[in-house]
């Protein structure tokens, strides 16, 4: 059956824009947070609208968006995109295991004498997308195409090893009534995806029933968007035009620009206002600051590309078309921003820890810039070299 047209290439120009309007808002943000709006912008956040707070309607509301977008991505690129088969996969899986096991690594090494703070080992352990993409969009035409298929390709395989480790290690006390419902909810999309069922307001009423139920369950929210995006029809209806569209299709282009455009920049905001009111020089050289930094600057760049290297030289994998090594070394350094998903992964291990929230915030800041910086030096020095010779 004919499928739609790979969105991969709309999505890289979207992620990319995406990723300059978060930049922006998480500037404004940190401005804000040194200014004298400060008060008022911390209370904003903490204000209540209903049930929860602003903060949390941001952080469990808008951002269950944000996973049902990234687990439409998966589910995608899995069955029916650029990681459908081994070859597409190999080099971005192999990539993204070691982007996520050193920086954990890294991060355990140095917080290993405080068991409160080495909660925080997966925060180094993601990659923000939208920044990455956004850093590679302001290189244009010197880097190759086939790095930002590569890194997109990562960083959604290192989405669905945050959304694991998310549910598996950040869950807090379990409601097993709730669990049981949102069990029933979940079979009951099975079911619909089985019995051939299209129309996608079926699917988004009971996965709006499932994000309260999960809310109220002990399992992170979020997840709720992605269990939901998973059972969200890949194929269009039987008899359809030649050409039609799949609710996945449709949804996820609906989602898109919302998600690159609003629900990101908004988190960004949201998240990344910290006051360096108080922060002195050793602030930098606290452990979970440093680990935090370390993981993301140092682990990325070890994890990424040595594991590339190791599959490369075996014949596992191959290097992207065009790309040299020097590439590969900047966009692991670009790995290392690792700004909305190590945001939200911090904020789950330390939710009411108010200190601890500084200093993790002050580590993916250092580190995300570090990486950013320094990948696109690395690249922009690379980008006149000769073609790599096989």
């Amino acid at each position: 059956m004919h499928r739609p047209p790979s969105m991969l290439r709309d999505l890289l120009k979207s992620e990319a824009a995406g990723g300059l309007v978060l930049m922006a808002a998480s500037a404004l943000a940190l401005v804000i947070a040194n200014s004298a709006l400060a008060p008022h912008y911390f209370s904003a956040l903490r204000s209540y609208l209903g049930p929860l707070s602003l903060e949390h309607w941001i952080n469990d509301g808008l951002m269950a968006l944000f996973f049902l977008f990234v687990g439409l991505e998966i589910k995608r690129e899995v069955l029916d995109g650029q990681l459908s088969s081994w070859s597409r996969r190999a080099l971005p899986g192999i990539a993204a295991a070691g982007g996520m096991i050193v920086p954990a690594l890294i991060f355990a090494a140095i917080n290993i004498s405080d068991p409160t703070t080495l909660r925080g080992w997966a925060i180094p352990t993601a990659t923000d997308i939208a920044f990455a993409l956004g850093v590679l969009s302001l290189l244009g035409k010197r880097v190759p195409a086939s790095l930002k298929v590569f890194l997109t390709a990562l960083a959604i395989i290192d989405d669905l090893g945050a959304v694991i480790v998310i549910a598996l290690f950040y869950s807090g006390a379990l409601s097993v009534p709730m669990l049981l419902g949102a069990a029933g909810i979940v079979v009951a999309l099975v079911a619909m995806n089985r019995l051939g069922v299209r129309r996608l307001a079926p699917y988004l009423l009971l996965g709006a029933i499932l994000w309260v139920l999960v809310l109220k369950s002990g399992v992170h929210a979020t997840i709720a968007g992605v269990v939901l995006a998973l059972t969200i029809p890949l194929s269009p209806s039987p008899g359809t035009p030649e050409g039609a569209h799949s609710p996945l299709h449709i949804l996820e282009h609906a989602l898109h620009r919302w998600v690159a455009f609003l629900i990101v920049p908004v988190f960004g905001f949201a998240n990344a206002g910290v006051s360096f009111a108080d922060a002195t020089a050793d602030l930098f050289l606290e452990p979970l600051t440093l680990g935090v930094a370390a993981g993301l600057l140092l682990g990325k760049l070890v994890g990424v590309m040595g594991a590339s290297a190791i599959a490369i030289r075996l014949g596992w994998a191959e290097m992207p078309a065009l790309a040299q090594w020097r590439h590969l070394a900047g966009v692991s350094l670009l790995c290392g921003i690792g700004f909305t998903m190590s945001l939200f992964i911090g904020l789950l291990a330390f939710p009411d820890s108010a200190e601890l929230q500084t200093k993790l915030k002050i580590g993916i800041l250092a580190g995300s810039l570090a990486s950013g910086l320094l990948g696109a030096l690395v690249l922009a020095r690379t980008s006149g070299a000769p073609p790599r010779k096989n």
